[in-house]
């Protein structure tokens, strides 16, 4: 795990110098503090910081070259399969690390190559013969990248912090007001936009090609071609396969040269994988978790109750509201743009504590995008019921006049604009973020975007159910873009590498064709993973409901983070940037104030929103 830079340009040799590309290495050293270096020819350049995982020796360091000395590599994840592939190549090897394989595999097949890795990825090649900087990032998007590209010049890195270091990209950069639209609408900022409008996010699944003819993108995988039109029905062979893939899964994500754990919450993902990590490895794991002070918000007793069943070695650390204090605008600033997911905190201070004692951990995303365990899966049906769909403002207008939050809060998701837009809806509202009716109010009418996310998914080989759809969509935008992003920032911010088996293409491809009606079966949601998971732990250990790693950001508005809404949302700040109206905002905190509680989330953005447009008061508006 490591930060990758570089640039390309096709005549301009004052777009980068070699200044400027150390500060950009030097930007990521968070990332990998183990060992770094450039490689620098006035046109082109790469540059590495990285974090020692597989083979510890300095051979092992990037920039690398290949054998043959004509490609040179700077690369940022892992490649678990890589033994394999370097059997398959059969020649003679400097070192005992990926990185290598990488680039001889590249050598040896071109950009197919890329079709045998099984990993988590961020690779750029530069082929001094032909002047060709090739770009390749993993199938699911687990590793980032962000570009720039003006038609001359390219350049890009593992955050968006780096890039700026270029003059000439930081002089010209401008505020990206549809990036707002949809940070205010989902809570970040979803692929290819940043909160610039000149640096952007590069898909997952893509070849990138820069020469002096151009840049151009290629897919290699995305989700509409894993989609079959055959599922598999049968309970007992979809449990039989799912199980085999995840254990093969965590044993290859197992090979490390340096101690490990998991992230266990004592929920169903890290449970499982924890449990299959404690099967596959030989001697004790070590497990973390976190809790909260607050009883209501604290499932660190669980973790416990599961570490204790599998009899590992278990770290646990209780957040108070001073932690969240002193941590909470340093988290803001680091993830580079508005990013208002607050479960950042607590994984930031979990990979601190984690650091302490391993550099590589595995965590339990993607279960409930890939077995639709989201409360947003189940919206997604009873909106499309056609009574509902008949008379959903209605019934939207009668919940919300119920005296009640919960009857309120639910009464927004009737409250689409129209069926084209339905699941980004559906995901804001279940999220507390706002609905498009609510932009439409709240901000400068200059900033108001047509929805761009792609929601049409009628040209897929099957006709898919609505929950698949809305499971579809958490795939293409929040799990890469906002989930992926938490856990990279979070955990790289203290050098820690985190894996991530359940998205193993293959476990992909696998759920994207298991029968809807056994992920979730007589209401009960992640049916088949449960299942799973019951052969490995006893089906007691989880008889409670859903929790979400979450804060109790709710009850610390109203308290000691109170200050926030002040010190960001006043009208001399509101009224300097004219982004939103403070009258509609003073509206708002007033009713969050006066008890509408579920509104929490609508005043977090607004916060994190302001916070950075404090912060770059010099970034162009035009």
């Amino acid at each position: 795990m490591c930060g990758i830079t570089g640039f390309f340009s096709k005549n301009n040799t004052n777009f980068v110098s070699r200044e400027e590309l150390d500060l950009m290495t030097k930007a990521l050293e968070h990332r990998g503090p183990d060992a770094g270096g450039q490689y620098y020819a006035e046109l082109v350049g790469l540059g590495h910081k990285r974090l020692s995982i597989l083979d510890l020796s300095p051979d092992a360091n990037q920039p690398m070259e290949s054998h043959s000395m004509r490609y040179v590599c700077v690369y940022n994840g892992e490649v678990y399969n890589y033994r394999e592939i370097a059997k398959e190549l059969d020649i003679d090897w400097k070192t005992s690390c990926d990185t290598e394989v990488i680039l001889e595999a590249f050598s040896e097949w071109g950009i197919t190559f890329i079709n045998k890795l099984n990993g988590m990825f961020a690779i750029a090649i530069y082929d001094k013969q032909e002047n060709l900087l090739y770009l390749f990032r993993d199938r699911v998007g687990i590793k980032p990248i962000y570009y720039y590209w003006d038609g001359q010049n390219f350049a890009f890195s593992s955050e968006l912090k780096s890039l700026l270091h270029v003059n000439y990209i930081r002089n010209h950069r401008h505020l990206n007001y549809s990036a707002i639209y949809e940070f205010l609408h989902l809570g970040y900022i979803p692929e290819p936009n940043t909160i610039y409008t000149n640096i952007k996010k590069f898909p997952n699944g893509q070849i990138g090609i820069v020469s002096e003819n151009g840049f151009r993108m290629e897919s290699y995988w995305d989700v509409e071609g894993a989609i079959r039109r055959n599922i598999i029905t049968d309970l007992n062979e979809a449990k039989f396969k799912l199980n085999e893939l995840i254990h093969s899964s965590v044993k290859m994500r197992l090979v490390s040269d340096v101690p490990f754990g998991t992230f266990l919450s004592g929920g169903i993902d890290s449970s499982l994988v924890t449990a299959v990590a404690s099967q596959e490895y030989s001697g004790k794991l070590k497990t973390f978790s976190i809790g909260f002070e607050d009883s209501r918000y604290d499932e660190s007793r669980f973790a416990r109750n599961v570490a204790n069943y599998l009899g590992t070695e278990h770290y646990e650390y209780i957040v108070t509201e001073n932690d969240a204090k002193e941590i909470i605008l340093d988290i803001l600033d680091f993830y580079d743009e508005p990013f208002a997911d607050s479960s950042a905190i607590p994984t930031m201070l979990l990979s601190k504590m984690t650091k302490q004692h391993v550099s590589m951990v595995l965590s339990g995303d993607g279960g409930d995008e890939l077995f639709h365990g989201y409360g947003a899966y189940k919206w997604a049906k009873r909106l499309n019921a056609l009574p509902v769909k008949l008379f959903r403002r209605m019934i939207g207008n009668l919940m919300y006049a119920i005296p009640s939050n919960r009857f309120k809060r639910a009464s927004y998701l009737f409250k689409y604009k129209n069926l084209n837009t339905i699941k980004s809806h559906i995901f804001s509202q279940e999220q507390y973020f706002f609905a498009e009716s609510e932009l439409e109010k709240i901000l400068n009418p200059d900033l108001i975007f047509d929805n761009s996310l792609d929601q049409d998914y009628t040209n897929f080989v099957r006709k898919l159910t609505p929950e698949e759809s809305q499971a579809v969509f958490d795939l293409y935008y929040y799990l890469k873009d906002d989930l992926l992003v938490k856990i990279d920032r979070a955990s790289m911010r203290y050098a820690l590498e985190t894996r991530v088996p359940l998205l193993d293409y293959r476990i992909i491809e696998l759920a994207l064709n298991i029968d809807p009606k056994l992920k979730i079966q007589k209401n009960v949601q992640k049916f088949i993973l449960k299942e799973v998971l019951f052969d490995h732990i006893p089906r007691e250990y989880f008889d409670r409901p859903k929790w979400g790693f979450a804060i109790p950001l709710k009850k610390w508005l109203s308290t000691d983070l109170s200050f926030l809404i002040n010190e960001y949302l006043n009208e001399k700040v509101i009224n300097e940037f004219n982004i939103v109206d403070f009258e509609q905002v003073s509206k708002l905190v007033k009713r969050f104030r006066s008890g509408q509680d579920f509104l929490y989330n609508r005043i977090w953005l607004l916060i994190v929103l302001h916070k950075f447009l404090i912060k770059n008061k010099e970034l162009n508006r035009g």
